[in-house]
């Protein structure tokens, strides 16, 4: 438990967010028994605080007082934010998860048809093919790998960077190196020279994009952005574009990366109810809204700010501070889903809808996609691979780096069934104890 010395002005002792990142679910319970809203220390020894109860995090996330612009962190505008801050990316990326009021409606309305409930089923199909082959591809890793796979980097991944990619006409080529660097930006223990260059690579590649779709726009998004730029004068700017794409690449595919990675572990350490889907007694989408709840895909998202010093939950929070979003704490905040909220369950009765999506003006546009994405790739998986289990110890598995992610950084499994027993019960030639 790492907290600083001296108490904050809400009279508790500051929790220090580990930037390494780690499991959040202990530490959850504890900052929760005592209060809905918590002071954090933030790389750096900035003070900031964490809403992690349930009901006060869906107040403050609609509530009309806070904003999501830079110009409202006050340690931002004092100057004692550098550069290389892990965090800064979050902060001031021009684009809608830093845009308030008219603008943030501008930008989202850009790029909001795109992610309607019925433009989105119409990429099932792409969605059932693209995911046909990976499976075909995790067979292949089990095969050449000992009967092990790491089910994130060859199923989990790519899916989404490659729906999301191909819908913003981004080049299979650029696809890795856009995902090593999605890590380098929203982790937060990267040095501060790495950060630095990381943010600089990733804004050369999409302006690269941006380049070659100007001068030979395609049928994407990347192309419809450029044309609403170009024909609306000042509708969408260069760097409020570079922003967008950055947005949408990244958080097109590390949210949906780290709830299929979430469920698949769920139901390898649930398998009574894994049975329950096999058998059709509970639905997939039960799986990902379970998920979603139980062990949301972003545990402290930055960040809001209070543009006036605001209570909530008897908590003063003061104007510009730094205030993130704690998703992983209220999905089992048990004041909203009951005394088992800590227990992964796909027949409960939902007593609160989980905000692990967000909620208000920002509410996650990417909702309907995710959901898609991850519900084809779990009944497609787990139909093929009836038997998949991990192939190492829930407890031996590396953290995801980072308090905002919060997922594993790999998942071995074994998908392939092993091979039989010949009789006399010795182990068949090839096959593993």
């Amino acid at each position: 438990m790492n907290t600083t010395p001296h108490r904050s002005a809400s009279g508790r002792t500051p929790h220090r967010l580990d930037p390494a990142g780690g499991c959040p679910h202990a530490d959850n319970a504890r900052l929760l028994a005592g209060g809905a809203v918590v002071p954090v220390v933030l790389p750096g020894g900035i003070e900031g605080m964490a809403v992690l109860g349930h009901d006060a995090l869906r107040e403050f996330l609609a509530h009309p007082d806070v904003a999501k612009g830079p110009r409202h962190f006050a340690a931002l505008a004092e100057g004692r934010v550098p550069e290389g801050w892990p965090l800064r990316t979050f902060a001031t990326v021009p684009g809608m998860t830093t845009a308030d009021g008219a603008d943030h409606r501008r930008l989202r309305t850009l790029v909001s048809s795109a992610f309607t409930a019925r433009r989105v089923e119409e990429l099932r199909p792409r969605v059932e093919a693209v995911t046909a082959g990976l499976l075909d591809g995790l067979a292949e890793a089990a095969r050449n790998g000992g009967g092990v796979a790491d089910l994130r980097r060859n199923y989990a991944l790519p899916l989404p960077l490659g729906v999301i990619c191909e819908l913003f006409g981004v080049d299979p080529a650029h696809q890795e190196r856009l995902h090593d660097l999605s890590n380098l930006v929203v982790a937060t223990d990267t040095e501060p020279a790495r950060a630095v260059a990381a943010n600089r690579e990733l804004a050369g590649i999409l302006t690269a994009v941006a380049a070659e779709k100007t001068a030979a726009p395609g049928d994407d998004l990347t192309s419809a952005l450029i044309a609403a730029r170009d024909e609306g004068g000042d509708r969408l700017g260069q760097a409020e574009l570079i922003g967008t794409l950055l947005l949408m690449i990244v958080a097109g595919h590390e949210t949906t990366l780290n709830l299929v990675t979430n469920a698949v572990r769920a139901l390898c350490a649930h398998r009574d109810q894994l049975a329950l889907v096999l058998e059709g007694r509970a639905d997939w989408a039960d799986v990902v809204e379970e998920t979603l709840r139980w062990d949301s895909p972003v545990s402290y998202f930055p960040f809001r700010y209070p543009v006036r010093d605001l209570t909530l939950d008897g908590t003063l929070i003061p104007r510009g501070t730094p205030v993130l979003a704690g998703y992983s704490a209220a999905g089992r905040d048990p004041k909203a889903h009951g005394p088992d909220a800590d227990r992964f369950d796909l027949t409960r009765t939902p007593t609160a809808k989980h905000l692990s999506l967000g909620h208000g003006p920002h509410y996650c546009l990417g909702a309907p996609l995710a959901r898609l994405e991850a519900t084809v790739a779990l009944r497609a998986l787990f139909t093929r691979f009836p038997e998949l289990d991990l192939a190492a110890p829930e407890s031996t598995l590396r953290r995801h780096a980072g308090f905002v992610g919060n997922s594993v950084g790999e998942l071995p499994v074994r998908p392939l069934p092993r091979a039989p027993r010949p009789e006399g019960g010795g182990l068949a030639p090839g096959a593993r104890p």
